[in-house]
């Protein structure tokens, strides 16, 4: 039996700028906050950097041809923001700009659908030294800025995302501190939040201003936390983490709120929130994108590991014990897909559709004598979450593509190049392109717009 999807699914594959394209000092481009941090010693496994990456900059039209080969209908890149506007808010730099006017036309030649990403977390080091995502002008600097790419490839470009992952760039990289810039302050972390959702609200409007056309909406990464008991204090840390984590994120977003118990837990910092701004930051999407990966299993202290990147969760642990994980050390729990799905459905009536804008795993397997590479843990793994994602499906909830992470092996953030989640392998050394058994796999999935049942159960 075969598990089929709707008709018109999105089947990509999804990247990120600074992770993949390398030329990072070339033709213009402008630092970032990502290579001040990777340079900056100890910030990064082994000090890697993303100064060359995947080298997709020069390689685009190879890795466009990959993707035809796997029968891809769509990809999600995101744009450099210093590659575009290098200072941030001053001129454009249009050999940027001419970049992924190139990637744009070439994915139209391979009939592949365009998703673009304006924030995949490289803020313009120049903005960064006037204070960042700490300053709420940076907001309208973005807006600004996806202005400039908007009107530059909205004719070509249907389907676009203002941030990825807002909840990474707040909370790892200015509470947590080991994502960039590197901060370790709630209060920041709090005015980041704010201000990136805020460069959200403004940047869709300024794109709807100028074409109503295309499809707009925002990535969260989103996790339903698990108690592993039920003490006082593991339920109390999995409705913190819960809020933290997802509802400080999907209220202000799809219901034009902060919840209040996140906001009492965190005082007497506050979210820096002014009159109308919840309204732009709410604005009506037209699409929801989810990035998946992982649950929390929350336990008593003194047990797993601790909960660094959440405020106010000291007296909790993470645990992975009975699970399968991944070279992360993320456990592998398809069942979550569906609780995420569902509880955005229950909780948020009249929500846009859905779309999975990640989901993948980071295994590294060896290249065999015959330059195979069987990587069946990553099979078994996208096979039993798009399963899920199917069953969500069934039940009537609008789901309309999903995404794999990633398409090639990349610059994975603070693990540098030791986490390897693509469906395509990256030589570093060469740069050598060597398709998965995945890709092929992917590829039978896409051809079939489905999935064998057989071993399929999540």
């Amino acid at each position: 039996m075969t598990l089929r999807f709707p008709d018109g699914f999105l089947w990509g594959a999804a990247t990120s700028a600074y992770q993949i394209e390398g030329g990072a000092a070339e033709d213009g481009r402008g630092p970032s906050i990502w290579d001040t941090f990777s340079h900056t010693a100890g910030r990064v496994l082994d000090g890697d950097t993303g100064d060359v990456a995947a080298d997709h900059y020069h390689r685009y039209g190879e890795d466009v041809e990959l993707m035809r080969s796997i029968g891809l209908n769509a990809y999600r890149f995101s744009v450099s923001w210093p590659r575009v506007v290098p200072d941030g808010d001053g001129a454009v730099n249009q050999r940027g700009l001419d970049f992924y006017r190139r990637l744009v036309d070439r994915l139209g030649e391979a009939g592949i659908e365009p998703l673009l990403t304006l924030y995949h977390w490289d803020l313009p080091q120049a903005l960064q030294d006037q204070g960042g995502w700490l300053r709420r002008h940076t907001a309208a600097d973005f807006a600004r800025y996806a202005e400039v790419v908007f009107e530059a490839l909205h004719d070509r470009v249907a389907w676009w995302s203002t941030l990825n992952e807002p909840y990474v760039a707040a909370h790892l990289g200015h509470y947590a501190g080991i994502f960039a810039p590197g901060m370790t302050d709630v209060a920041a972390m709090m005015s980041a939040q704010h201000h990136l959702l805020l460069g959200h609200g403004l940047a869709v409007a300024a794109m709807r201003a100028i074409d109503p056309g295309p499809r707009h909406g925002i990535v969260l990464n989103l996790e339903i936390p698990i108690p592993v008991g039920d003490s006082p204090a593991v339920l109390d840390g999995v409705r913190r983490v819960e809020g933290l984590l997802d509802r400080s994120f999907t209220d202000p977003v799809l219901a034009g709120r902060y919840p209040g118990d996140v906001m009492a837990d965190l005082a007497p910092a506050r979210f820096p929130v002014k009159p109308g701004d919840l309204d732009l930051i709410s604005t009506p999407l037209d699409w929801f994108g989810v990035n998946y990966y992982r649950q929390w299993f929350i336990t008593e202290a003194g047990a797993g590991m601790p909960l660094t990147e959440f405020p106010g969760c000291d007296h909790v642990n993470a645990t992975t014990v009975g699970y399968q994980t991944t070279d992360m050390g993320w456990p592998v729990t398809p069942q979550g897909l569906v609780e995420v799905l569902t509880w955005l459905d229950q909780r948020y009536p009249g929500h846009p559709p859905f779309i999975i804008t990640e989901n993948g795993a980071a295994y590294d397997d060896p290249v065999g004598d015959d330059g195979a590479i069987d990587d069946a843990r990553r099979i078994d793994y996208l096979h039993r979450h798009l399963a899920a994602l199917h069953g969500v499906i069934e039940t009537g909830i609008e789901v309309g593509g999903y995404f794999v992470w990633s398409l090639l092996d990349n610059f994975e953030w603070a693990s540098g190049y030791s986490k390897r989640f693509g469906i395509i392998r990256v030589d570093y050394d060469t740069l050598v392109r060597t398709p998965r058994n995945s890709a092929a796999w992917y590829a039978g999935v896409i051809t079939a717009n489905g999935l064998d049942q057989k071993g399929a159960e999540p």
